[in-house]
């Protein structure tokens, strides 16, 4: 492997020049500029569109406008916080951009500045996604949200198209429908050839019966469609378009605001685990409802959780398999199993007074007044099609990667197979976040993911697959050429030789 003639200048570069492997950063952010993307908007929809993009601006977190002279806040800094507890507005993001470190801030705004600092990063190709385009996503206006990321890959798609060799942007696939999602996935790949495809995890949709009987309060009664357990709508046809148009399914999902994450006051008390309980949701979702079972071929990610929820789960999911497969609730759960008359002889010679006086309660299911077990909806396993913990660990492991950022040391349990049923080792994906609060220097973000090795943590096998193999792969198995034309190009073909291989 040929190390790159420019690294050395910094830590990261030499770092970068020890390693026998590229690294690829599964993760980068860029910062919007705002006006370059209401041009897009005015070119996509109109000025009228224009208006309401303005306007859903300055709802958003930390943003104010001038009105005949006087500044005004808007959203969550426009109310009281009396107001804020009444109607339960959590406390959103504020300053998440660089800002004494300008170099780093323009960076994530400039493409062919970033292009220039790669090698001083030790980085060999980046995948960019969008940061406003997050927040699109979760927008419930339908006209807004479709016109606000088409604007946005298009200005992206101009941007980055002269980089393409060291780097590549996401596309913003909006999901609240399948048909939408289609759309999206069509233009931007086949018509503007992008290769990821960020999705939404989860679309926040009304209670029903909330909206018909009180629909202006019905934005408080939100459920989550996690898009593949019980969903609003059959997303199977847009797991299929992406295998056809050869796009892993990656997430950027978060769940601010969910359950308990809805402080008023209290930013990081609803920011720390967001994003791991928005990829939980969603990973579940894809497995509980079959969807790795019918398209086992098609990759997702779940980006800037980390892997020690995706640890958890996967552990979780045997477990629970073990313990509540369907043989096992019918030929020891099911209360119709209880010996009422050894029951009742155990609770004559130890049973309580307060059991004895109820004795007669003991012959009709144990005492319980309710403990139903129904014929029909008792499998939790049937979409899914498992049948052994094999099939738990199958229709897991090889779909799903886990994005990690740089010091999230929680990274290393996923690569340890004594940790995981089966002897698993689980799929994370180096992310490093430059653009965001939590990088105060993107020089580091190498040196600190390194860290992993220098403190036993990980070897240098791993460190290979979380920098570059398991993003190869995650890419690469749906699309071959997806690093063709690019400075990893020979690397990454290799490891889909030695894949295609084993």
């Amino acid at each position: 492997m040929t190390r790159r003639a420019s690294a050395g200048a910094t830590r990261a570069g030499k770092i970068r020049a020890s390693l026998d492997h590229p690294v690829v950063d599964s993760d980068g952010h860029m910062i919007e500029f705002v006006p370059a993307i209401i041009d897009y908007v005015r070119q996509v929809a109109g000025p009228a569109m224009v208006e309401r993009y303005v306007a859903f601006l300055k709802g958003g977190p930390a943003h104010s406008f001038e009105v005949a002279g006087e500044r005004r806040a808007t959203g969550w800094h426009g109310m009281t916080p009396a107001e804020r507890l009444a109607k339960r507005v959590i406390r959103p993001s504020y300053a998440v951009f660089p800002a004494r470190n300008t170099r780093d801030r323009a960076t994530a705004m400039m493409p062919a500045l970033l292009r220039a600092r790669l090698d001083e990063l030790g980085i060999d190709f980046l995948i960019l996604y969008p940061t406003l385009g997050i927040h699109l996503l979760r927008h419930p206006d339908d006209e807004l949200r479709r016109a606000g990321c088409r604007a946005i890959n298009l200005l992206h798609a101009d941007l980055y198209r002269e980089h393409a060799d060291r780097m590549t942007p996401a596309a913003i696939i909006p999901m609240h429908t399948p048909a939408e999602a289609i759309a999206e996935l069509d233009f931007t790949v086949k018509t503007l050839g992008y290769k990821v495809a960020m999705i939404a995890g989860g679309v926040s949709r009304p209670v029903a019966e909330l909206r018909e009987r009180a629909p202006d309060l019905a934005r408080h009664g939100l459920w989550v469609d996690s898009l593949g357990l019980e969903s609003a709508y059959a997303y199977d046809p847009v797991w299929a378009r992406c295998v056809e148009l050869g796009v892993a399914a990656t997430a950027h999902s978060g769940a601010m605001g969910w359950g308990a994450r809805n402080s008023t006051t209290n930013f990081t008390y609803n920011h720390i685990g967001h994003f791991a309980a928005a990829g939980e949701a969603f990973c579940k979702a894809l497995v509980l409802g079959g969807v790795t079972r019918r398209f086992p071929t098609l990759n997702f990610a779940f980006l800037e959780g980390g892997a020690g929820w995706a640890v958890h789960l996967y552990n979780s999911l045997v477990e629970h398999w073990e313990k509540r497969n369907r043989r096992r609730i019918e030929h020891e759960l099911d209360a119709r199993h209880i010996d009422a008359a050894l029951l009742s002889e155990l609770a004559d010679r130890y049973g309580p007074g307060q059991i004895k006086r109820h004795r007669d309660a003991l012959a009709t299911r144990g005492g319980m007044l309710y403990e139903p077990v129904e014929r029909e909806a008792i499998d939790d396993w049937a979409a899914a099609g498992v049948k052994r913990a094999e099939d738990v660990r199958d229709r897991f492991v090889p779909n799903f990667y886990f994005g990690c950022e740089a010091d999230d040391r929680m990274t290393a349990i996923a690569f340890n197979p004594k940790m995981n049923h089966l002897g698993a080792r689980l799929q994370p994906i180096f992310g490093s976040d430059i653009g965001h609060f939590d990088v105060a220097d993107i020089r580091d973000v190498l040196v600190e993911a390194y860290e992993l090795v220098e403190d036993g943590l990980i070897d240098a096998d791993d460190f290979r697959d979380f920098t570059f193999t398991n993003v190869v792969q995650l890419h690469g198995r749906a699309n071959p050429d997806f690093f063709t034309g690019t400075t990893v190009a020979a690397a990454a073909a290799k490891v889909l030789r030695s894949r295609r291989r084993a």
